[in-house]
């Protein structure tokens, strides 16, 4: 059961009573008590020296795990009050373990130096254990002594960087405890820690990246936090180097360029020199020349620009190095364009050069080509010294086959004998490999064939094998065409005249091509000249023709130019239509990313807290158990004090230290008494028998007098045996001698048939040879058939693969275009559907209107009629005239009804041949007018004649100055002339000219009126009740028989204002009574009245 302490110095206290008397056990138990404990959360001054104690009980007790978990609470303990002292309490930690370590492994070495004999190096032991296991005395050492204490030390690292990762106030403490963990890699070659240091580091990384919105999180855009990091990285990959854990340096380049990507400021140029030096040794034992080279280029540049107090030597040094390792990067192969589409071992590496380019801050990777070409264009070829100048010349510039590998060994022996450079001699091996490969390009420029003895001479650093090696390596890279005949000691250059391996790339030294690659330009430079001889033989035709043709593309595109000029106005909103498509596929593909993220982090959250639950019941049982136990050790101490008090007890628990009486529990206890009185027995018993041993004199007697006889006959036998041993060696000594006589004898035989043998299986040999060679023969023609026959088989497959993919693609092709001609005329039957269904709707619409308007102004004309009254004659005739006194008004009445009814004058337009339809009566009368109407019209104020005739279809002129007639006025209309004198009228004389209308449909018993001409009248006519004439059939009325009258100035129809509010129809009153009176008044030109039937029939039908 754990102490729980009022006070920390109190458990401080405890602790080093503990120690003094040896329980470190008991005092590790009672400060993390305190620790642990809730009570004590808040930091205090007492709380760093129980931590620096707890820490060397751990280290002492190898207790990595204990510590880890003290760590953590002290870290939640003071990191909001006192970070600097948890800075101290890791620092003195590390210390301790870094310390017991290095003392274990002086020990370690001690105990192999001290041997107990040093004439007897070799004890039996090391010699049993040296033969059944390959490790030495000090392997075995370092394991029992020295592995415990680096197994420890390495997991206190590991533990303090998962305590200090992605905290911002340790972000110092945390690089350097990473720096010291790869010190200690270093130090005790621990390269499988080293690997799992680096994934961790890369770990903590990625999760700064993921967890930046924390508060204490450490801010990468910082430039102190990624100076840190870069330091930090550059000292991982110092150390991967030194271990020659190649993979590992490697990740750590790339770490510390995607550092320098994230960084906004450019890094250091110290820091950047170092970083291009360690990527090119990288680059150089990875194997890739190239990239070491043009890491080294990058390096030189640097430090020749950013280098102040550099010497000349210096730059000579570098730029030798640059050189060496430029001419050392192999030539590209000359691969044929089918190998791009093929996975070889070749094109496979390159798909990592445009990474490896970004590892060196290049956009595109670099070639050898373009390397040579900066060496020369910057200088740094001349920068070299005289002799490496001459290699470049050598190896770049001139053609000299012959004397091309002497003057290189010169060079080569300069590199080996400087001193001061003796990192250069690492690219003589690479040199001597592009040597030679210069070497056979160029010879294979001047010899069809050469010896292999003479190519040896030209080459005297290579061997045979090593140079028929580097053939057969050019030859599968297709760099050369060459062939090589073992019969005859010799190699073939160049290859079938129909067959070109790949085009040509002239690089290096260069005299003239292959005659494979001369004659894969014959026809194009055939049909060149052909073409130039028929432009000069015939100008005028080809001119001709191109015209034509000219004229030909144009007539075609004149048939297409409207087809396509839509096709490219259409093409903008198909754009906007597919940017708007895609932007809801982002929309929804987003939309479901966001789901899905919702879910897993729902689930995630879900499994955290599950998780969380199942660590709190565990920390719930681990208590309750670690209780259980503590009270078992209680009872059991309690036990073994008590037993200690007996003899017994005391020879039991007797050399058992604390530790293990702490461990035993009452049965072993139990078990252990019942050894002790097993023992005591025992030992009772051994002692009575030697009691009896003794009381036993009889025998010992007899055995005193038998030893003087043993040992007499021990003499004998011992005498025997000697004699029996010497005749037997006697005997085999001559059995052997016999033996080697008989053998003596069978070697003088058997060595005078030597030549016979000899001589048979030469022939043998030969008989089997020749068959040998005619049986390969065989084979070989065998199979040079069976591979054209294959060849033959394959190249008909493609052929009919390719006819059948065709095929294929075509009936995609046209069956792609049946659908899309398909959709575009469902489309379009679609669309004038729906023209259609909005004309119709249009029409049904206009229906409704004209039948609602005409139930309106029946409403309107019954509503007329009930208040309408037969007004006096005298009335009428000073109405009449009253109005002549207001011409301006008048005139401008009809243009505001036409302004206020443009609106429905234009639906009415579009009703005209509905209206036809409906009057079928009027439909030949009406189309004289509407011709002229529509004519005439002006084009601002034309409308169609359906606009008013609907309105007045029987009259064209109001009836108030018709005999009889009644108001030619309804409405408020008649309120706004009234009080006009009768003798004032201000009109002109109307001109009515010929009257081209048709005759009415009706008999008229006279007609004594002339022919009228209206003249331009494009107004409607005037919206009035008329009551004097019956149904027309046709327009108007001309049922009039009165004298002509001069009215003056031709008023304009439809020019009347509305009626006044508040006026009456009393002007047509006293018009009656100045004429007679009366309803039943007659005209001047005695015309009788209509009678009272046909005035309603006709009011009827104005409505």
């Amino acid at each position: 059961m754990p102490t729980y302490f009022q006070r920390p110095e109190n458990a401080l206290k405890r602790a080093r009573e503990f120690i003094d008397v040896g329980k470190k056990h008991r005092a590790l138990d009672a400060l993390y008590d305190v620790i642990k404990s809730r009570k004590h959360r808040t930091w205090q001054k007492v709380h760093e020296p129980i931590m620096q104690q707890y820490l060397e009980l751990c280290v002492e007790l190898k207790k990595s795990h204990i510590a880890k978990e003290g760590l953590f609470q002290y870290r939640n303990i003071c990191q909001q009050v006192n970070i600097k002292s948890l800075e101290d309490v890791v620092r003195g930690y590390l210390d301790l373990a870094e310390e017991k370590t290095e003392a274990a492994r002086e020990e370690s070495q001690q105990a192999v130096v001290d041997i107990d004999d040093l004439d007897n190096v070799q004890t039996p032991e090391s010699l049993l254990l040296s033969a059944v296991s390959s490790e030495d005395t000090q392997d075995r050492t370092d394991r029992v002594v020295l592995t415990p204490w680096v197994k420890f030390l390495w997991e206190s690292y590991r533990q303090c960087l998962e305590l200090l990762r992605n905290n911002s106030r340790v972000e110092c403490l945390y690089h350097d405890i990473a720096r010291q963990a790869f010190k200690f890699c270093l130090k005790y070659n621990r390269k499988t820690e080293f690997r799992k240091l680096c994934d961790h580091l890369r770990a903590h990384l990625g999760q700064i990246h993921r967890h930046q919105s924390q508060q204490t999180s450490v801010n990468l855009n910082n430039p102190e936090s990624q100076a840190m990091h870069l330091e930090t990285r550059l000292v991982q990959l110092d150390s991967a180097i030194h271990m020659e854990l190649w993979q590992e340096a490697y990740k750590a380049t790339e770490d510390i360029h995607g550092l320098m990507t994230l960084s906004k400021k450019s890094p250091k140029p110290q820091l950047m020199a170092n970083y291009y030096q360690k990527l090119a040794l990288v680059f150089w034992k990875a194997g890739n020349h190239l990239f070491h080279a043009s890491a080294l280029f990058r390096y030189f540049h640097l430090a020749k620009d950013l280098k102040k107090n550099i010497t000349q030597e210096e730059i000579q040094r570098m730029a030798s190095r640059v050189v060496l390792a430029t001419l050392a990067v192999p030539m590209p192969p000359n691969r044929p364009e089918i190998d791009r589409l093929v996975e070889t071992e070749e094109n496979v590496g390159e798909k990592n050069q445009r990474l490896l380019a970004t590892l060196l801050g290049l956009n595109n990777p670099p070639t050898r080509a373009s390397l040579v070409k900066e060496l020369v264009r910057l200088g740094v070829v001349g920068l070299a010294p005289p002799q490496l100048q001459d290699l470049y010349r050598w190896l770049e510039v001139d053609f000299q086959p012959l004397k091309l590998c002497g003057r290189v060994m010169q060079c080569f022996d300069f590199i080996n004998k400087w001193e001061e450079c003796s990192e250069l001699r690492m690219y003589v091996t690479a040199l001597q490999d592009i040597t030679v490969m210069r070497l056979l390009k160029e010879v294979s420029q001047v010899y069809q064939t050469i010896e292999m003895k003479r190519l040896l001479e030209l080459a005297p650093f290579a061997s045979a094998f090593y140079l028929e090696n580097m053939v057969v390596d050019a030859v599968r890279r297709n760099d050369l065409q060459v062939r090589i005949d073992h019969k005859r000691r010799c190699l073939h250059f160049g290859s079938e005249l129909s067959v070109s391996q790949q085009e040509e790339v002239v690089e290096g030294p260069h005299l003239q091509g292959m005659p494979s690659e001369q004659i894969r330009c014959q026809l194009v430079k055939l049909y060149s000249v052909l073409q130039r001889s028929v432009h000069l033989i015939r100008p005028e035709e080809i001119k001709d023709s191109t015209k034509e043709l000219k004229m030909h593309i144009i007539d075609a595109y004149r048939l297409v130019c409207k087809k396509e000029h839509k096709k490219i106005l259409e093409r903008q909103q198909i754009i906007e239509a597919r940017k708007e498509m895609l932007e809801n596929l982002t929309f929804q593909r987003e939309e479901e990313e966001r789901k899905q993220m919702e879910e897993r982090q729902q689930k995630m959250r879900e499994a955290e807290e599950e998780r969380i639950v199942r660590e709190a019941e565990e920390r719930a049982k681990q208590r309750s158990q670690r209780e259980q136990d503590e009270m078992k050790k209680k009872v059991v101490l309690e036990k073994i004090e008590l037993l200690r008090k007996t003899d017994i007890g005391a020879r039991i628990f007797e050399g058992l230290e604390e530790e293990e009486l702490e461990r035993l529990d009452p049965e072993e206890i139990l078990n252990r008494q019942v050894e002790q009185l097993d023992r005591e027995r025992k030992e009772m018993q051994t002692k009575l028998k030697k009691q009896e041993r003794k009381v036993d004199y009889m025998e010992r007697a007899k055995r005193l007098e038998e030893i003087p006889l043993l040992q007499e006959a021990y003499e004998r036998f011992k005498l025997e045996d000697q004699k029996f041993w010497q005749q037997k060696e006697e005997e085999r000594i001559r059995l052997l001698v016999q033996e080697r006589e008989v053998a003596l004898q069978h070697k003088t035989r058997l060595s005078r048939m030597r030549d016979d043998k000899e001589e048979f299986l030469s022939k043998l040999t030969q008989d089997r040879y020749s068959v040998y060679k005619e049986k390969r023969q065989q084979f070989e023609q065998r199979l040079e058939e069976e591979r054209r026959k294959r060849l033959a088989a394959r190249k008909a497959e493609r052929k009919e693969e390719r006819r059948e993919k065709f095929l294929r693609e075509r009936e995609e092709a046209r069956r792609r275009a049946a659908l899309e001609e398909q959709k575009r005329i469902e489309a379009e039957r679609l669309s004038k559907l729906r023209e259609i269904e909005a004309i119709k709707a249009a029409r049904e619409r206009e229906i409704e209107e004209k039948q609602r308007r005409m139930e309106e102004e029946e409403r309107q004309r019954q509503e007329a009629e009930k208040i309408r009254q037969p007004p006096s004659r005298t009335e009428e005739t000073s109405s009449w005239r009253k109005r002549e006194e207001e011409p301006e008004r008048k005139n401008e009445s009809w243009r505001s009804r036409t302004r206020d009814n443009r609106e429905s004058e234009k639906e009415s337009f579009g009703r005209r041949d509905r209206d036809r339809d409906n009057e079928k009566d009027r439909d030949n009368e009406d189309n004289w007018r509407r011709r002229r109407d529509i004519d005439d019209e002006p084009p601002r104020t034309r409308a169609p004649e359906s606009s008013w005739r609907k309105a007045e279809p029987d009259a064209d002129r109001g009836s108030s100055w018709r005999p009889g007639g009644t108001s030619w006025r309804s409405g408020d209309n008649r309120m706004r002339d009234g009080g006009r004198p009768r003798d004032f009228d201000d009109r002109g004389r109307r001109d009515f000219g010929e009257d081209r209308r048709p005759p009415p449909s009706r008999d008229f018993d006279r007609e004594d009126r002339g022919r009228r001409d209206f003249g331009d009248d494009r107004r409607p006519p005037r919206e009035s009740d008329r009551e004097d004439r019956g149904r027309q059939e046709f327009g108007r009325d001309f049922g009039d028989d009165r004298r002509r009258r001069d009215f003056g100035r031709a008023r304009e129809f439809g020019d009347d204002r509305p009626a006044r509010s508040g006026e009456s129809d009393n002007w047509r009153s006293g018009l009656k009574e100045s004429r007679g009176g009366g309803s039943g008044w007659q005209s001047d030109d005695k015309r009788p009245s209509p009678r009272k039937g046909e005035a309603a029939q006709g009011g009827t039908r104005n409505s």
